[in-house]
């Protein structure tokens, strides 16, 4: 069983499972590994980290800003391979990669992957790369022990779905809202009604993303039969309102991963 199946196998009974994101390397290097451990320290299940991207296709401003920072600083793969290597030293929580195709196929996808597996990732998520040309990622990804991750949103068919769930492996993101991240007031009826209508075709664990930031946002989540929640700009945002204040930041991100958990 790998990180990422025992991750959700322990919160089934106290679902759903807490995934958190974050953009490598932003603000820096160091406070990102910083950043990673008080998210872990907090109650995080699964980490996820975005591999920045000068063209985030998916993301609303709040990641795109982080990136923008990331990059800034000179942050690469090779950076984004080693703030893993470094989480890895003191944990063994699953961590996914967040990134674009343009990014995987200028390394090379065998490289990239390999690289990504002997860093310590579990699962990757191609944000932009459709199910019907992911037939050479996901050999590759089998081949190193990744999980392929696949999103799927509210206009995606149901044979779209049977297609994507026949590839996919760890669990399957389901995407909210109509749009690019970005924290919401509400979780939608038409985000319950994906979820119900993405389980009829398969048992993989599913995760509800895009704009997921309060504790009520969870429970509804939770009570709609979700097995994971993912948060990501309600993260990010904190992390932007501190850049000053690094030793605050650390303390209101393990806070609020707290608060999200406690409900």
């Amino acid at each position: 069983m790998g990180r990422i199946e025992t991750a959700f196998a322990a919160a089934s009974l106290k679902k759903p499972a807490f995934i958190g994101f974050t953009v490598a390397g932003d603000p820096d290097k160091a406070t990102c590994i910083r950043i990673a451990r008080a998210l872990i320290a907090g109650g995080t299940d699964i980490l996820e980290l975005g591999v920045p991207f000068s063209d985030p296709v998916a993301d609303g401003p709040t990641i795109q800003k982080a990136d923008e920072r990331a990059l800034a600083t000179g942050t690469t793969p090779d950076t984004v391979f080693e703030i893993v290597r470094e989480i890895r030293k003191g944990s063994d929580v699953p961590i996914v990669f967040l990134t674009y195709y343009n990014i995987v196929h200028r390394r090379g996808i065998e490289r990239f992957y390999r690289e990504a597996r002997d860093a310590g990732v579990d699962g990757i998520l191609i944000a932009d790369m459709p199910v019907e040309e992911s037939e050479e990622v996901c050999e590759v990804a089998a081949r190193t022990g990744i999980d392929p991750i696949f999103l799927i949103t509210q206009t995606t068919s149901d044979e779209r779905i049977k297609k994507i769930a026949a590839k996919a492996r760890g669990y399957l993101y389901l995407v909210a809202v109509l749009g690019v991240t970005g924290v919401r007031e509400q979780v939608s009826g038409g985000a319950i009604e994906l979820l119900h209508r993405v389980r009829r075709h398969t048992s993989l664990p599913l995760a509800l993303g895009f704009g997921i930031s309060t504790p009520a946002h969870a429970q509804t989540c939770a009570r709609a039969g979700a097995d994971g929640v993912i948060v990501g700009s309600a993260i990010v945002e904190i992390v932007e309102r501190n850049l000053s204040k690094p030793d605050t930041m650390i303390t209101e991100l393990q806070s609020y991963v707290q608060s999200m958990k406690r409900e």
